[in-house]
């Protein structure tokens, strides 16, 4: 009798620890990480490829932008940040809307101070500051992640660099230069549709989608040496093109809760 019972008290033992490891292996088969929406505050860096349209087309060609802003996420995913840009590498269509005709060959060339055909690089430059408020959409489990609506305000300059590397264009020393580099001004009210994606490893996350701009501007100068008096002209402007950044979180009340199913 006492055999019996010692035999069936070894089976309980042996049954219990199967059932045991098989939902042990059911919890790791089974577990699921859920992130849920924090306070966060990041910093990110952002390139996009931008194209002109109305004022900045007649002028310039297509441009690089680099990015840099500061960004508050609350728990409900509305978004807060300051942003500053630097676009740079804008070509111009025709120097001759820069200088004038009055400097010109026929053939369009500029002659430097030796009489010489001169070597001149124009190129756009612009920079904008603003604040913006934004939402992320999420799709899944991961509340940080999802679609990003971003709406932001501030100030744009735009210029034209004039760079002459030998130094033999009089017209173009020193301060003559801010006679044609057409330094305008303005307000500038941009939206960013995209995808932010945000998941375990945060260092990883990044966000990318589609930017466009609009600037309202006019001159901050008060000559323009090539119309031979000061430009007067409202100008209105668009820029749009892809935007990519990388973000890098700075603060976070984080919770990742796992889910188990058996």
């Amino acid at each position: 009798m006492k055999k019996s019972i010692f035999v069936i008290l070894l089976v309980c033992i042996y049954s219990s620890m199967n059932i045991y490891g098989q939902s042990k292996a059911d919890i790791e088969l089974f577990g699921d990480q859920v992130d849920t929406a924090t306070n966060m505050v990041w910093i990110s860096a952002s390139f996009a490829y931008q194209w002109p349209l109305g004022s900045l087309k007649e002028t310039f060609k297509s441009n690089m932008n680099l990015g840099a802003d500061l960004t508050y996420k609350n728990k409900q995913n509305w978004t807060f940040s300051l942003d500053f840009n630097y676009l740079f590498g804008a070509k111009i269509r025709d120097q001759r809307a820069v200088v004038g005709d009055n400097m010109l060959t026929v053939n369009g060339d500029l002659i430097d101070g030796n009489g010489l055909k001169a070597t001149v690089y124009f190129e756009g430059r612009y920079w904008n500051i603003g604040a913006g408020v934004g939402k992320i959409i999420p799709f899944g489990k991961w509340r940080n992640s999802g679609l990003w609506l971003k709406l932001n305000g501030g100030y744009f300059e735009h210029k034209i660099r004039i760079h002459d590397p030998d130094n033999q264009i009089p017209q173009l020393a020193d301060d003559y230069k801010k006679g044609y580099d057409q330094r305008c001004n303005g307000f500038c009210l941009t939206q960013f549709v995209g995808y932010v994606f945000m998941q375990k490893v945060r260092v990883a996350s990044f966000y990318a989608g589609f930017e466009v701009s609009e600037i309202w501007s006019k001159s901050s100068r008060n000559y323009n040496l090539a119309l031979m008096g000061k430009d007067e002209t409202k100008k209105f402007s668009v820029l749009i093109g892809p935007k990519f950044g990388w973000i890098v979180p700075l603060f976070e009340k984080r919770k990742i809760q796992t889910l188990y199913r058996y």
